[in-house]
């Protein structure tokens, strides 16, 4: 199973990004570091990233047992983030980068 689950882009000045879109279009911080943030707008959630963490992606929430079969398809390993979700990156044919994100069991703290 695919789901849409946020969109990432990317920010020199997280600080400075999380408050244009807190005051633009009030959205709720879930998360905020030096690093990256991730926002709740309406229905969706923004990342922000620094260009040195994460590329600018579109990520797709999966379950455990998809995230390990589209990581051997691909040839990659899972990567574990610090927020405890595990996850991996493959590009589509034109090259934009692609986020599989699988949350814990008993995560609620980004739905």
């Amino acid at each position: 199973m695919f789901e849409m689950d946020h969109v990432a882009i990317e920010s020199t000045d997280i600080a400075d990004s999380v408050r244009f879109y807190v005051e633009q279009f009030g959205a709720q911080v879930l998360y905020e570091d030096t690093t990256w943030a991730f926002l709740r707008i309406g229905q969706g959630k923004l990342a922000i990233v620094t260009p040195a963490q994460h590329p600018p992606h579109v990520a797709l929430r999966v379950d455990a047992a998809t995230l390990e079969a589209a990581a051997t398809r691909a040839g990659k390993p899972i990567d574990r983030h610090r927020d405890g979700t595990t996850g991996i990156y493959i590009d589509d044919p034109q090259g934009n980068a692609i986020e599989l994100i699988c949350y814990p069991p008993d995560e609620t703290v980004y739905e």
